[in-house]
């Protein structure tokens, strides 16, 4: 599996600049290819080119929320494939049913323990 990592590819998706640059960095220290958004219309303006497998997706954000741009990804059609995990602040019942509803398969509250969101990225593509 470690050999194929590379041919991962993650879009990080967050307005704050310091979160995007630790989880650029967690994640190509494992290996993946990663791009990097700082707005719900930056993420969906790459998708179609960068093709991401995983989507790391944070909900509060100045525009359009994560959970807008999750359901707009979920209406594109190249994304059939494509995993999302909701990377939050945002952590009571409601936004988890409503982050599920809109679209993610993981929903990760901050501030977050980088090696369990490891494990959990490895587990998604494990399965791809």
């Amino acid at each position: 599996m470690t050999n194929q990592k590379h041919s991962f590819k993650i879009l990080l998706v967050d307005d704050e600049p310091n979160i995007l640059l630790a989880l650029d960095f967690l994640m190509s220290q494992q290996g993946y290819q990663v791009a990097r958004a700082s707005s719900g219309e930056e993420a969906l303006q790459l998708l179609p080119d960068y093709k991401p497998d995983l989507v790391i997706l944070d909900v509060m954000m100045p525009g359009m929320d994560g959970f807008e741009v999750a359901m707009k990804i979920r209406t594109s059609e190249e994304s059939n494939d494509l995993s999302i995990i909701f990377l939050t602040a945002k952590g009571t019942a409601e936004d988890k049913l409503k982050g599920y509803g809109s679209g993610g398969e993981v929903y990760v509250t901050k501030p977050f323990d980088n090696d369990d969101l490891v494990r959990t990225v490895n587990e998604i593509f494990e399965h791809k």
